[in-house]
């Protein structure tokens, strides 16, 4: 068993296999209890379910963030809790894309449920490809970091000036592709992502996708493009693969279950963008402020308590400028 103390990435092997031992069994508790428990497999989640689940998820992100506290180290811990908040909060705007999308395709609630399982399996790969690229670039090329820096910069201000911009499906380039490249039913087949149906040239049956899996594809696509936002700003926070990982994982794997939350109310945050990037344009300033001030970075308690201020004066603005607004239908 010595192999379990070896050391990969910087931490013992047997943290990274207790770690995915861990999100195995919550995912296999998803799948196979609470979706029977809430019913989720015959009429999707409501707001109540959604709500006591996200809030178990984050309970449980937030346990393992004080077990790296005390296993680890208090920096650490701060470091893990940082980022747990940060790609918490910027996935919440990957939601409000995510319902543009299910609503173009009139997705039903049960439908969705399926969809944002198998997508948080992909994510939860793809963002373990990423994350890994992103430690091996950064351990060999550390002015990387600058460079993460000014894009969350830049990346931030864009997001101030951009205006009330819409996610525009049917112009999308995945969706275009697809639409080109493969056939594809025009309704959907209940739950199923492919099925067989005679070929309007020659009558014999091949294979359709069905915009479920369309919708699965496009899904998968936005985070990573939300990725290319959230992965740099927790590399921006600590270079500890696995306190990037852990964090990124933890705040996926609640994604799906605060979904059906945040979009029964997605027009009451609509103002949140702007609070998300102040937030990357902080995180990507602090680097060079430390530089500037000649410290080997800003301090973990200093960089989450204003990420806290910011997000909470941005939900607390949003909440209060659509107070009186009508909901739209």
């Amino acid at each position: 068993m010595e192999f379990l103390f070896v050391e990969w990435l910087g931490k013992p092997i047997w943290m990274w296999l207790g770690f995915h031992v861990l999100v195995a069994v919550l995912l296999a508790f998803d799948l196979g209890v609470l979706q029977k428990i809430t019913g989720a497999n015959d009429r999707g989640m409501g707001v109540r379910e959604s709500l006591l689940l996200s809030l178990f998820y984050v309970s449980l992100g937030l346990a393992f963030g004080g077990w790296v506290w005390h296993a680890i180290s208090p920096q650490a811990g701060l470091e893990y809790l940082t980022g747990f908040v940060i790609e918490k909060s910027l996935s919440m705007d990957n939601v409000f894309v995510i319902t543009m999308i299910f609503g173009y395709f009139a997705i039903p609630a049960k439908s969705q449920y399926r969809v944002l399982f198998w997508g948080i399996l992909a994510v939860i790969v793809l963002r373990g490809l990423m994350i890994g690229v992103g430690a091996a670039l950064v351990e060999r090329f550390g002015w990387l970091l600058y460079v993460f820096a000014a894009f969350l910069v830049v990346t931030g201000v864009k997001m101030l000036f951009a205006g009330d911009e819409q996610y525009a499906v049917e112009t999308n380039p995945v969706y275009r592709f697809l639409r080109k490249r493969f056939r594809m039913t025009d309704s959907l087949h209940g739950e199923a992502f492919f099925v067989r149906q005679p070929d309007p040239a020659t009558g014999k049956p091949v294979r359709f996708m069905t915009p479920l899996f369309v919708v699965l594809v496009m899904v998968n696509v936005a985070d990573v493009i939300f990725a290319v936002d959230s992965v740099p700003a927790i590399f921006a926070i600590t270079t500890d693969t696995f306190i990037v990982y852990t964090s990124n994982i933890f705040a996926i794997l609640g994604l799906r279950a605060l979904y059906f939350a945040l979009a029964a109310m997605v027009e009451r945050f609509k103002y949140l963008k702007y609070a998300l990037a102040l937030v990357l344009v902080f995180i990507g300033s602090k680097i060079f402020a430390a530089d500037m001030l000649g410290l080997a970075k800003i301090p973990p308690s200093l960089s989450l308590g204003v990420t806290f201020v910011i997000l909470g004066a941005g939900v607390a603005f949003s909440l209060w400028r659509t107070a009186g607004e009508p909901k739209k239908t």
